[in-house]
């Protein structure tokens, strides 16, 4: 069976700053690959590709995370005539939506203006791109600019151009650069007309074709223009357009198969498969391969070229809660690579990485790594070096300051002296302090596994620091400033200031690693479910005092309409599986159920908020399977009403 054709890479593109759909993009590349491909449309903002545009700017080669993130390492590519434009808001050209094709493994675009065919198929860090142009005009293939500064160079020995640009958004990187070839066919570039355009963050190159068609190559790197040549020579020299695209389809097609689901449901089907492609979207490959077989890593940190492993575009704050959960079902060796990525950030810089977008964004608040870390340990993934260095990292972040509030645990010597996060010493104090507390258990379940069983105990009960910020007269989680008392005003549906990306309602239950102990702050388990149900039934009120405006957030909790049940972001996802882990099974089958049914589906605006490379898919996922890991860091799955008719993991019945 086929899955590729189920897949719809624009679920969830239909996407503005002021309403999220899924803020996701229509990305063509490999599973897990470096380089990604994506329609633009309009590139004067992150928010460069939107699916009912009929008109494009180019084919952008992206590693852009998330629009709230940015990009890095891009260039805009465009065929042109008559008047050669070295701008996108220049190049423009009318499209049919009707007639273009994206799918993960092809893209397929017709420039109306220059009557030209643009096809492109990818490799890990290569593509094979095609143009046919319907008529004899001269025709050229332009490289326009997007971010950072250019350069070009045309060997025209080898017809091939090398470039390289060294944009990137809020991430910490050293000296980065990103170097791209472009190997064209023998014979189809017209070397006397190629020229470049512009200087610095406007140079633009424009390769002159002799013909109406174009086959090329072209290759990235992080190290070198040799390396991204050399990439070039091994995914894709002497190979013709459909067997890469063969090529492609079949790696994605193995991914896809590794579940099956069987149902009636052929929107279930799409929407399935379209969220299964975003989990193996995300993280990116960041590392290359060298000569004589090692593989090398740009470093960050230091601007080196580095041994092993790296991977990048991935926010932990987000991704913890599904993805490697799921993974630890369907990418154990993936995963296990990926750690070693991970740690590869802590080994090369000093820093166990929170927020990735190539280097180090901390964008979102502490350090919920430990919970991946805690996740892979438990659950037999990884080496026994890369954990122990792993471990070492985690006892580095959540015992000292960082030297920037990028990296680490943002007030770590505040919570250990009071065993809390004072507010008026950090804003978000309520969750860095509960996320403190949980990767202080995620640490224990590490140094459990590894038998340092000295750390066990110390960890452990660090972990119960969130009982510091129980308020037992107003039942939720609240800040308290350095001598322990809590502000004298109190709403708990005002968003923001002692709570990220949520009020009191979405941010009080972040305990997973202690129910039991959470049901005993509220007096006992019938308690705390009344609070949840509470929750449920609280209209979807919000305030705006902590963020002075509303967010986005806010505005989709708001449209959905499931009381204080946030499923449009992460903080809430667990909320409905709490009363199956409190003894209630029929309320958390309802809830799961109204939700996957009422919120998802596959089309550009098939999902509640963003998606978050691959966490709100990964959600879908197991909610279909009717499983979930209320608590990363351990082996326990909650259970829902499974909603298919039945599922096969790796080939065997589940």
């Amino acid at each position: 069976m086929k899955y590729l054709p189920y897949v719809n890479v624009n679920m969830g593109t239909k996407s503005i700053p002021r309403r999220s759909h899924g803020n996701t993009l229509p990305l063509t590349q490999l599973p897990f690959g470096m380089a990604s491909f994506s329609i633009q449309t309009d590139g004067g903002s992150p928010w460069f590709y939107h699916p009912d545009h009929e008109y494009a700017e180019g084919v952008r080669l992206t590693h852009q995370p998330s629009p709230w993130i940015g990009d890095f390492g891009t260039v805009l590519m465009v065929p042109q005539n008559d008047i050669v434009a070295d701008s996108a808001d220049r190049a423009w050209s009318g499209r049919r939506l009707q007639d273009t094709v994206q799918r993960p493994d092809y893209l397929k675009l017709k420039f109306l203006r220059s009557a030209c065919l643009f096809e492109l198929t990818p490799t890990e860090r290569c593509a094979a791109i095609r143009l046919t142009f319907d008529d004899d005009r001269p025709a050229y293939l332009s490289f326009l600019p997007v971010l950072g500064n250019y350069t070009y160079r045309y060997d025209a020995a080898t017809s091939t151009l090398y470039g390289s640009t060294d944009g990137h958004s809020q991430d910490a990187a050293v000296d980065f650069c990103m170097y791209f070839a472009l190997r064209f066919g023998s014979g189809q570039i017209d070397n006397d007309r190629c020229y470049c355009a512009g200087e610095g963050s406007s140079l633009c190159f424009h390769a002159a074709l002799k013909g109406r068609s174009l086959d090329a190559r072209m290759g990235i790197s992080y190290i070198s223009e040799e390396m991204a040549a050399a990439a070039i020579d091994r995914e894709c020299k002497e190979t013709s357009f459909d067997m890469l695209r063969q090529y492609a389809e079949d790696a994605w097609e193995e991914k896809l198969s590794r579940i099956e689901i069987e149902t009636d449901d052929e929107e279930q089907m799409r929407t399935f498969y379209s969220c299964l492609y975003r989990v193996f979207s995300f993280p990116r490959k960041a590392y290359e391969i060298a000569s004589d077989g090692s593989l090398l890593h740009y470093s960050p940190s230091d601007g080196k070229a580095r041994p092993g492993v790296r991977y990048t575009d991935n926010g932990f704050w987000d991704t913890y809660r599904t993805v490697y959960p799921l993974y630890t079902l369907i990418a154990r060796e993936e995963f296990a690579e990926m750690l070693d990525g991970f740690v590869a950030d802590y080994l090369d810089g000093g820093w166990l990485p929170r927020w990735l977008s190539l280097g180090e964004v901390g964008c979102m608040p502490s350090t919920l790594i430990d919970a991946v870390i805690a996740e892979a340990a438990v659950n037999g993934i990884g080496s026994r070096e890369t954990l122990e260095n792993a471990l070492c990292g985690m006892l580095n972040h959540a015992n000292n300051e960082a030297p920037e509030a990028r990296y680490g645990r943002n007030g770590i010597s505040s919570y250990i002296k009071h065993g809390y996060v004072p507010r008026e010493e950090h804003r978000e104090s309520v969750n860095l302090t509960l996320d403190f507390a949980y990767g202080d258990w995620c640490i224990a379940q590490v140094a459990r596994c590894l038998g340092r069983d000295e750390l066990v105990e110390e960890y452990s009960r660090r972990a119960l620091n969130y009982r510091n910020l129980f308020d037992a007269q107003s039942g939720f989680m609240r800040g308290r400033d350095k001598n322990g008392e809590m502000a004298a005003f109190f709403d708990s549906v005002s968003w923001g200031g002692e709570y990220t990306e949520g009020s009191a309602w979405q941010s009080s239950f972040a305990v997973p690693h202690d129910i039991d102990g959470l049901a005993a702050l509220y007096g006992d388990r019938e308690k705390l479910i009344q609070k949840l149900d509470a929750l449920f039934a609280e209209p979807p009120r919000n305030r705006v005092f902590g963020y002075n405006g509303e967010i986005h957030e806010m505005t989709e909790m708001a449209l959905i309409d499931f009381g204080q049940m946030a499923i449009s972001n992460q903080p809430s996802f667990h909320l409905p599986y709490l009363y199956a882990a409190l003894g209630q099974q029929d309320k958390t089958d309802y809830w799961v159920e109204r939700l996957v049914r009422e919120t998802f589906s596959s089309g550009a605006d098939g999902y509640p908020g963003d998606e978050d490379n691959g966490t709100t898919s990964a959600w879908y996922i197991l909610a279909t399977l009717g499983i979930y890991r209320l608590c990363p860091g351990s082996k326990e799955w909650l259970h829902s009403k499974r909603l298919v008719k039945s599922v096969k993991i790796w080939g065997k019945e589940f």
